[in-house]
C-alpha cells in the first residue's frame, strides 16, 4: 500500500526570503508574513485535502511550523525528517544573491541555467532529488490517502522532478514554488504524475530558495 496522492508544500515566508538570501540548511524561522501564509494555505488545505492520511516535514522550524498550522486544524501527528531539509548550498548559505553571483560568477550562471552544479561546494541538484524523493517514497508506503509534505522550495523542486521520471536538468523548465505553495502528485501505476504545480491561496508570495 502507498499514497495515492502527495502534496508536497512549501514553508511560509522567512525574512531571509524577503531579503532574496539564501538559506540552505540554516534554520531561519518564519516571519509574520509567513505565519500568516502558513495559516492561509493550512485552512484551505483543512478544507480542500479532506482524505489527508498522514503528515511529515522537514526538521527545519520554518517547515515545521507551517505543517503546524495545519495540524493544529485536524489533530494530525507530525512526523518531522532532516531528509526533507533544503539543499545543502555550502558557502552559499546565508548569502544575498547578487552577493553569490558576485563571487562565484560561472558557477551561479550555471545553477540559474538549470545545471548540476554543487551549490557553493554542498549538494547538486541530483543529490538534493535523491535524498527528498527517497524520503517522500518512505513516507507515501504504508499511507492510505494523500501524504502532505512541508519542506523548502529547491527540495521540492528536485524532488517533483525525480519522483516524475524527468531529467535533472528538466527542473530548469519549473519555476520555484512560491511560499506556502504546494505541488500535487498523483499515483499512476507504480510511478507518479504530477496533477498541480504551485497550487495555493491568494496572497502567498515569492522568496529565495529555502
Amino acid at each position: 500500500m502507498s499514497a495515492r496522492r502527495v502534496v508536497l508544500w512549501r514553508h511560509g515566508r522567512t525574512a531571509s526570503n524577503a531579503q532574496n538570501r539564501f538559506q540552505g540548511q540554516l534554520d531561519v524561522p518564519l516571519d509574520d508574513v509567513g505565519r500568516a501564509q502558513a495559516a492561509d494555505a493550512a485552512a484551505h488545505l483543512a478544507a480542500t485535502a479532506q482524505d489527508v492520511a498522514a503528515v511529515v516535514s522537514s526538521d527545519l522550524s520554518r517547515a515545521v511550523d507551517t505543517a503546524r498550522a495545519f495540524t493544529a486544524l485536524t489533530g494530525h501527528e507530525l512526523v518531522q525528517d532532516s531528509a526533507l531539509r533544503e539543499v545543502d548550498a555550502g558557502a552559499w548559505q546565508g548569502l544575498l544573491g547578487e552577493e553569490i553571483a558576485a563571487r562565484w560568477p560561472d558557477e551561479h550562471a550555471a545553477w540559474r541555467r538549470g545545471e548540476d552544479v554543487r551549490m557553493g561546494g554542498g549538494e547538486s541538484r541530483t543529490e538534493l532529488g535523491l535524498r527528498v524523493a527517497d524520503a517522500v517514497e518512505r513516507h507515501a508506503a504504508g499511507v492510505e490517502g494523500t501524504l502532505l509534505v512541508a519542506s523548502h522550495g529547491a527540495a521540492l523542486k528536485a524532488a517533483v522532478v525525480r519522483l516524475v521520471g524527468l531529467p535533472v536538468t528538466a527542473g530548469g523548465s519549473l519555476t520555484g514554488l512560491r511560499n506556502c505553495h504546494w505541488a500535487v502528485l498523483g499515483r499512476r501505476g507504480d510511478g507518479w504524475v504530477l496533477e498541480e504545480y504551485d497550487a495555493g491561496p491568494a496572497g502567498a508570495g515569492v522568496g529565495a530558495e529555502g
